[in-house]
């Protein structure tokens, strides 16, 4: 791997119930069986009566995965996609985002009547070496084009390591 090659930085998985309580309780607790990370809360930003949600009322969870986690969880989600991926789910920057539908497409997860099915969005940032200088808090700096991704890197990134089919 070369220096200007990219790498994964981050992958997001988020599920949205809509709704706090039980079912969001049960969904927390399959994304931590899932990814063995503590899923994070998030909020609701806007009232909406007709679908009953209040401001500030926890309505979905998430988690972020780093490292050899975030590509080894990578890996089982193309297999729930069966290696395929549309361009147009990548970004100008070369990240990319998807859905998988039901949680039993992952492989090694059975169905279990007591927690339900629930999809899930997974999203993927990508970055080379040397992105860091834009995010460091001293001496931070704006990063020049040989630091971005473009999207057929990435595209090719995703086609190299993880052998999945771009449509």
């Amino acid at each position: 791997m070369a220096i200007t090659d990219p790498k994964v930085h981050k992958v997001i998985v988020h599920m949205c119930i809509g709704e706090s309580g039980e079912l969001l309780q049960k969904a927390a607790n399959l994304l931590e069986e899932l990814t063995s990370r503590k899923p994070v809360y998030r909020l609701s930003k806007k009232t909406n009566r007709d679908f009953g949600i209040r401001m500030g009322e926890p309505i979905s969870v998430m988690t972020t995965l780093r490292g050899e986690d975030a590509e080894a969880f990578l890996k089982r989600s193309f297999e729930a996609l069966e290696n395929r991926l549309p361009s147009s789910n990548f970004d100008v920057f070369g990240n990319f985002a998807f859905g998988i539908r039901e949680h039993i497409d992952l492989p090694g997860v059975r169905y279990d009547p007591k927690v339900g099915i629930f999809g899930m969005d997974v999203c993927v940032t990508l970055e080379k070496a040397g992105y860091r200088i834009s995010r460091r808090k001293y001496m931070k700096k704006k990063l020049g084009p040989k630091f971005r991704i473009t999207k057929e890197e990435g595209i090719n990134f995703i086609k190299d390591n993880y052998g999945v089919e771009i449509a």
